[in-house]
This record gives structure tokens, C-alpha cells and sequence, in this order.
């Protein structure tokens, strides 16, 4: 006799599963609101960043130079651990995903050395653009412009600017197809 396995059991197992359960539903529920008490950020985020869209979600640790020059459109999802180097606008348009450990990085230093010795950066503007995907462990360089619906691989280093509708990946990132 076979038991049927929950898709709880199924996803602890590797196996294919239907996130959607309720019984896992439940569990991610209950585990952001605890998240949310843990972090005691609900709200806080919101008084420090430039500007957070109808549920825009920033997920715990996230960390930033100053808050005030980040905007998040509407939807917009942060997964854990992202970081944003806002020492000029981060913009991140309407129901782009952003995944967990991702580098935005609008801060940048001098390429002459007398100049860094003294301390001095600066800062490049970053703009992404609305449905993008950003895949876990991406690092987004000073300056860079990502059109609406691309997608950035996993792990990819984004060093100029990503056209709309264009997937890239690698180091450097690079297209590898339209769509």
C-alpha cells in the first residue's frame, strides 16, 4: 500500500512539489510573520527609503548606504541579504524580483590611486526596469540601466547597460537570447 506524501515531504525530499499548497503556504506565512517580528522592520524601511510602492517587500538582512536614494516600485520583492550601495538613485521599477545575496552597486572609486589614497568616490545612478528578474548572488555595477523584462542570471556580473526583454549571464554578463 502506498501513502500518498505530502508536498511539505515532497520538498524536503529534492522532489518536485507544488509551492502553492496550502499546507506550505501556511508555513511561509508564519515564518515572515515571525521574520517581520524578528527584524522589527515592517514600516521602518519604509520611513528611511526614497520611495516603496504598494507591496514592495524587502526581506531581511538588507543593508544600504543611506536608504534615502533607493525607490522601489510597486511589487517590488528584495530576497534576503541583498545589499544596495545607494550613494546615488537605485531605482527598481514595478514587479521587478530581485533574488537573494544580489549587489546593487551605485558607489564607485576613482581609477587613479593619488586620488583614493585621498578618500574620495563617487556615484553612478542604477536603473532597473519594471518585470525584471534578477537571479541569486548578482552584482550590479555603478551607472548600469536594465530594461524592462530582462532577466540576470544567477551569480552574473552586470557591467553595461541590459536592453529590454534580453536575458544575460556570466562574468561579464552577456546576452544569450532575446525574449
Amino acid at each position: 500500500m502506498t501513502s500518498r506524501r505530502s508536498e511539505k515531504q515532497k520538498m524536503l525530499a529534492g522532489e518536485l512539489y507544488v509551492a502553492s499548497d496550502p499546507e506550505l503556504q501556511r508555513d511561509m506565512a508564519q515564518c515572515a510573520e515571525w521574520l517581520r517580528r524578528y527584524n522589527n522592520h515592517d514600516g521602518f524601511l519604509r520611513d528611511r527609503l526614497g520611495g516603496v510602492g504598494k507591496d514592495a517587500t524587502i526581506r531581511a538582512p538588507f543593508h544600504c548606504d543611506y536608504g534615502y536614494n533607493i525607490f522601489l516600485g510597486d511589487n517590488v520583492f528584495l530576497n534576503f541579504g541583498c545589499i544596495v550601495l545607494d550613494v546615488a538613485p537605485v531605482r527598481i521599477g514595478h514587479g521587478t524580483q530581485v533574488g537573494p545575496a544580489v549587489q546593487i552597486l551605485a558607489a564607485d572609486h576613482p581609477r587613479d590611486a593619488s586620488l583614493r589614497r585621498r578618500m574620495l568616490e563617487s556615484g553612478r545612478p542604477v536603473t532597473i526596469g519594471e518585470n525584471v528578474w534578477i537571479g541569486a548572488g548578482a552584482i550590479i555595477l555603478p551607472g548600469v540601466v536594465i530594461g524592462n523584462d530582462a532577466i540576470i542570471g544567477a551569480g552574473s556580473i552586470v557591467t553595461r547597460d541590459v536592453p529590454a526583454g534580453v536575458t544575460v549571464a556570466g562574468n561579464p554578463a552577456r546576452p544569450l537570447h532575446k525574449g
